[in-house]
């Protein structure tokens, strides 16, 4: 649902002229699938790991470190490094934008480290700034947990992580170097700094389920009312002016209230119900096809743009090219089924869906399970010998 609603809002453009403007903006700001995905991720650690941390180990830290590692890099390694090649041969300065050493554009991108910098952001694969949120939010959640339970101090620390971002702005954005920390916007909307509330309201609703349980008295649907709150605030956003330079109203300043502060409470207020009730939603998400999706939707999300897309597309415009070449050796006047921009995304859609699942399944799923029983940072424990971890 996340990567589906990301791949919508990259290309609501192809829209232009064919449906009414605020149709086209209120698409294009469905970028809150990278909301939904830090609310959930938020979710998933505390509900996993909180009830069971003792203490920030070091046995702990490298088995949490080492099942972080097996989820999310070995893919966005190899399609990283598939960028730059596709770089080196095609020289196409969308994995660069205009950097003169790919070189060291590369390890920054392999290390993340590029998420820090507005110049960088979105190099290599450019939807990846996402994971430099991500894992700061990884080696951020133990040190959460330990203040949480030790101290008690649990609702201070977004506050503090938020006013650290805030500060690092108002130091660097009189320093030009490559970006770093220097434009309020992209502090906000591209670091964990900015986007840390996030990730604790679903680390909150984690908790209060943690306590609660599944099961509840009040006939609240929180399904369907999350799902409506999400969408009102996609239009508030729709409503924004775009600020200049940006490409949609979440980076104005009311877009960034309500994207980092009100539309993940509707996420966590839907993820609730999800949890709780039984709906059309629930049993839809259950489907087996629609669970494969799922697991396979995190290589979606790394290839529905980028040097994938364009050599699909790219391959779409040469088929074009074709039909109507043999159109004219047959005399006829017909149309091409390769001629119509939505169309073509709809056929990408389809072919991104079937490679995200075949790469799942032959490179993703194999190397996550063969990572985790591996000694890498910590020796291997089989399940009757190692604590839930």
């Amino acid at each position: 649902m996340a990567a589906y609603l990301v791949f919508i809002s990259h290309f609501a453009y192809i829209f232009d002229g064919s449906v009414p403007y605020i149709l086209q903006r209120f698409l294009g700001e469905f970028h809150i699938g990278v909301s939904i995905f830090f609310v959930l991720s938020g979710f998933l650690i505390t509900f996993r790991y909180y009830n069971n941390f003792e203490g920030l180990t070091k046995s702990w830290f490298l088995q949490y470190l080492k099942n972080r590692v097996a989820r999310i890099y070995p893919m966005y390694f190899l399609l990283t490094v598939g960028a730059f090649i596709y770089y080196f041969i095609t020289k196409d300065e969308t994995i660069t934008k205009g950097y003169e050493h790919p070189v060291a554009l590369l390890l920054m991108n392999i290390t993340f480290v590029r998420g820090f910098f507005y110049q960088f952001w979105d190099t290599g694969i450019a939807q990846g700034w996402s994971l430099t949120v991500e894992e700061c939010f990884y080696f951020s959640a133990p040190v959460i947990f330990l203040v949480a339970r030790r101290y008690g101090k649990f609702y201070v620390q977004p506050l503090i992580i938020t006013l650290i971002g805030i500060l690092l702005y108002l130091i660097f954005s009189h320093i030009n170097w490559y970006g770093f920390f220097g434009n309020f916007t992209f502090v906000m909307l591209f670091t964990f700094l900015g986007r840390c509330f996030e990730f604790f309201v679903g680390m909150q609703l984690a908790r209060y389920v943690l306590k609660k349980g599944f099961k509840r008295t009040n006939k609240v649907n929180y399904t369907y009312g999350g799902f409506i709150l999400i969408f009102v605030c996609v239009l508030v956003m729709a409503l924004q002016p775009v600020p200049k330079g940006w490409l949609a109203g979440v980076e104005s300043r009311v877009g960034i209230v309500v994207n980092n502060y009100f539309l993940c409470i509707a996420v966590a207020l839907f993820f609730y119900g999800i949890l709780t009730e039984t709906t059309i939603f629930k049993k839809f998400l259950a489907l087996p096809f629609i669970e494969l999706l799922g697991k396979s939707s995190y290589i979606f999300y790394l290839i529905h743009l980028g040097w994938i897309y364009t050599l699909l597309h790219s391959g779409f415009d040469h088929l074009n090219d074709y039909t109507f070449e043999l159109f004219d050796k047959w005399g006829v006047s017909w149309y091409s089924p390769f001629e119509f921009d939505t169309l073509n995304l709809l056929y990408t859609f389809i072919l991104l869906n079937i490679l995200s699942v075949t790469l799942f399944k032959l490179i993703e799923e194999p190397l996550n399970h063969y990572i985790r029983k591996s000694d890498f940072l910590i020796r291997y424990k089989a399940a009757s010998e190692k604590s839930i971890v």
